[in-house]
């Protein structure tokens, strides 16, 4: 069954109360009508990177529950699940037998051998895209005293696996079948574009191997009925090209491209966005990680992406940098802005609003990540505590929190938008984007006799939708149109 063409809400499983069972009372109490869908950050057993070292895919971590309740909340909400195609924990059953028994394991094809890919030389290693400061392999000893090396792009616990392998495609293929028959019906692919290891290049997005890996992962979810959402942040051409392969791309050069337009009301580059965006997309706001810059590059100018930098910069955590950046004053540089979007926007309610009614009339499925949805604040505390600078958007919201944020006015107004979003016939349609001076955007969708439109004055940050009247049924109840201010 298709994905339902309504918001999602992305949470971890223990930051709306503790657990998935708490998840799933939050989700019934208060947002059942605003959110069709739910994509679950790792709910694995994992040892390292928030989730994205899992021992097993087959298995939910016992202090979020199990899988009666993963199956509970698919009874009623669409589920997207990771899955880390390029690596697992090196605490893994499969990584631990490589390490007893070497290449004699039965796992041993599952793992990147370096020192049988030939010399590497150091202009080799340059030209690698690293996620550490390091080069991007790991020393083992096995349990007869010998030693070699497997890739591990992130960190040492996260053991990179071998796309030159079967036996690696029949392990992704296992891992889909598993998590469909759970009622999973969107596969998040983890860190893709890292699976592509070719000595000579730069091991990342490396064409046209990227594209056969993810048509044969495309394959296999659609045999399952479900469907596949690539993760890759990188230059937005990417994103077009996954879009055009019938899989879902991400919309990342949103957020950034967002902030631009509202703190300087200027709509140009935006619409200039709207009119090529790929009308498959994801979109977010907001995300467990940072706002990423590498997606908005090419999209707006290098010293607009600067002013935007210096801007946010003043009341963020300190930006997350590219390891290979020459220069870490340059706007490449950058990689990740840290803050939550509310306070990106100075937590101004109509701008925020402003925000969230272009996103949600944007084309694709809208995701709302779980701190934006509740409108919430840089949690500078929790920051602190970790020296994960990414914290600062990660709250552990209480039931008593939910329940008050619940109350914000802002957070309605969200509501009363997601629950538009979500009901109105015409977002079955087709985008439409009209005329507007150079400080506002104006976008429709039509789909036969319903239609809806909005308005957005990114100078005064206010926003109007009006739409046909529709019935329960989805009947147009009259030919005149209603207008609510959002």
């Amino acid at each position: 069954m298709a994905l339902r063409n309504a918001v999602q809400l992305i949470c971890y499983p223990d930051r709306m109360g503790s657990n998935l069972k708490d998840l799933k009372q939050v989700l019934d109490t208060h947002f059942a009508d605003a959110v069709g869908g739910v994509h679950i950050l790792p709910f694995y057993p994992s040892n390292a990177d928030a989730g994205f070292s899992p021992l097993t895919h087959r298995q939910v971590s016992p202090e979020y529950g199990d899988w009666a309740d993963i199956e509970a909340i698919a009874a009623d909400y669409d589920i997207c699940a990771d899955v880390t195609v390029n690596h697992i924990s090196d605490e893994s059953k499969e990584f631990q037998d490589y390490l007893q028994h070497g290449k004699k394991s039965e796992f041993a094809s599952l793992f990147v051998d370096v020192d049988a890919m030939g010399e590497i030389s150091h202009d080799d290693l340059m030209k690698i895209h690293i996620r550490k400061e390091k080069e991007p392999f790991r020393e083992v000893t096995f349990a007869d005293g010998s030693k070699g090396r497997v890739w591990c792009t992130f960190t040492e616990h996260q053991i990179d696996l071998n796309y030159e392998a079967k036996e690696t495609y029949d392990y992704i293929a296992n891992t889909f079948r598993f998590l469909a028959s759970k009622g999973v019906k969107l596969f998040r692919l983890d860190a893709f574009g890292y699976t592509t290891k070719r000595i000579g290049t730069s091991c990342f997005l490396v064409e046209p191997d990227v594209y056969q890996t993810l048509d044969w992962c495309n394959q296999v979810a659609q045999s399952l009925g479900a469907e596949i959402l690539p993760e890759v942040h990188d230059h937005s051409s990417y994103q077009y090209a996954i879009g055009r392969r019938n899989m879902h791309p991400y919309g990342f050069a949103l957020p950034p491209l967002m902030l631009y337009s509202l703190l300087d009301g200027n709509s140009v580059y935006l619409k200039h966005w709207l009119r090529m965006c790929p009308r498959n997309m994801v979109t977010v706001l907001d995300t467990h990680d940072g706002i990423c810059i590498p997606d908005v590059e090419g999209v707006l100018p290098d010293e607009k992406i600067r002013i935007l930098i210096d801007n946010i910069n003043d009341r963020a955590a300190d930006p997350i940098l590219r390891r290979s950046a020459a220069n870490i004053h340059s706007v490449g540089a950058i990689y990740q802005l840290t803050c939550t979007f509310y306070d990106a926007l100075m937590q101004n309610d109509d701008a925020y609003i402003a925000a969230r009614t272009i996103q949600f009339f944007t084309p694709g499925i809208p995701q709302v990540y779980y701190v934006g949805l509740l409108a919430g604040e840089n949690d500078h505390e929790l920051m602190e505590q970790t020296g994960e600078l990414r914290d600062i958007n990660r709250h552990y919201y209480s039931f008593d929190e939910i329940d008050e944020a619940v109350q914000k006015p802002v957070v309605q107004r969200l509501l009363k938008l997601m629950r538009f979003r979500n009901s109105h016939p015409a977002f079955d349609g087709h985008f439409e984007l009209n005329y507007s001076n150079d400080a506002s955007v104006d976008m429709a969708w039509r789909h036969g006799e319903h239609y809806c439109r909005a308005f957005v004055d990114l100078q005064f940050n206010t926003a109007s939708v009006s739409s046909t009247r529709v019935a329960d049924d989805g009947e147009t109840l009259l030919p005149g149109m209603e207008e609510f201010r959002a």
